[in-house]
């Protein structure tokens, strides 16, 4: 008996040893096509995958999955895995990480803004806020200020935006809004058609939206240093999916992400950023350029927004206005104030 059980033990240390590692794959909802905002999510499927050998795989769903707007909801109930939203979709189901899209915060370039969202990432409020959906936030997808495309005669001044229909959405809709102008959150694949139909007269993106949805396509000028703030748009993962990785597949997954975000950086600069103004010069483009003074009056009309955001969240029981201090000294760290 004795050997027979001492031949079985090594029977099955030999399966065991033979026996790969748990295969693991997730599906990822994302929108759109490949561009440069979701490089990121591309480099991070690619590193995970090399680390793991092939036993991590994501599986990259450009609207296949679920609409931009409900990606959120898909992760709450474990529809896939992985999955990229903006907060201005619904700021009702993540009201803390707006204030990462009030108007004129300061935040100068993308490093600034990765380096806001992962502050108010850490926050214990902001994660249990996500909580409430099963999800937890992995990393942002920083964008540029959120300049716009217009059809017609340029807006030079402030009181040119009054009557002016927008595509934008969240805390930025409420600056355009504070000045005049319309708000509209057309999903942004539609933003194209919105502007063909003349239903909005212009779009709020960044420039790899306007290039990726065809905005410039349409456009006759841009606002070139308005920079009225940007959407904070995170890439979270279902907890229970996070939860249930191996050590060895949640130690490649939460190590490529500084790489991944990276990656994003240099990629936006190199494929974006340094082509704009050619760009612009190919399709005619003017560049509409705002004084200080023009700016400054921009500013004091949307004052406001922030103050009313800090006291309707806390009024919900938010730590807003820690939330927007801390945004707020993290910027002046990096300023060197």
């Amino acid at each position: 008996m004795t050997t027979y059980m001492q031949g079985a033990a090594v029977a099955a240390l030999s399966v065991a040893i033979a026996t790969p590692a748990m295969a693991e794959e997730w599906n990822v909802s994302v929108w759109g096509k490949r561009r440069a905002f979701t490089e990121h999510v591309e480099r991070l499927a690619e590193l995970v995958s090399e680390k793991t050998d092939g036993e991590f795989t994501m599986n990259i769903s450009y609207g296949g999955l679920s609409k931009n707007t409900e990606n959120l909801d898909g992760i709450s109930i474990g529809a896939f895995e992985m999955a990229q939203f903006c907060a201005g979709y619904h700021e009702d189901k993540n009201p803390t990480i707006t204030v990462l899209e009030l108007p004129f915060l300061g935040v100068r370039n993308l490093e600034e803004e990765v380096a806001v969202s992962n502050a108010v990432y850490a926050h214990p409020a902001v994660q249990e806020d996500l909580a409430r959906w099963n999800a937890k936030l992995l990393m942002t997808s920083p964008m540029p200020q959120y300049n716009i495309v217009g059809t017609g005669e340029p807006r030079a001044s402030v009181e040119d935006f009054s009557g002016m229909r927008v595509r934008a959405t969240g805390g930025l809709g409420d600056a355009f809004k504070a000045v005049g102008a319309v708000p509209t959150s057309v999903p942004s694949n539609e933003a194209y058609n919105a502007m063909e139909a003349n239903v909005v007269d212009t779009v709020a993106f960044a420039q790899h939206a306007h290039l990726s949805f065809r905005t410039i396509d349409q456009a006759s000028w841009w606002t070139e240093n308005l920079n009225p703030g940007t959407v904070n748009c995170p890439i979270v993962a279902n907890i229970d999916a996070y939860e249930g990785l191996s050590p060895e597949h949640k130690e490649a997954l939460d190590s490529s992400i500084d790489e991944s975000i990276q990656h994003y950086l240099d990629n936006y600069q190199t494929n974006v950023l340094a082509k704009w103004d050619t760009i612009l010069g190919e399709k005619n483009v003017e560049k509409v350029t705002y004084t200080d003074e023009e700016l400054a009056g921009f500013r004091e009309a949307t004052k406001g927004i922030a103050e009313k955001w800090i006291e309707d969240k806390s009024a919900q029981g938010i730590p807003a206005q820690e939330l927007y201090d801390l945004v707020d000294a993290k910027l002046k760290e990096l300023h060197g104030m």
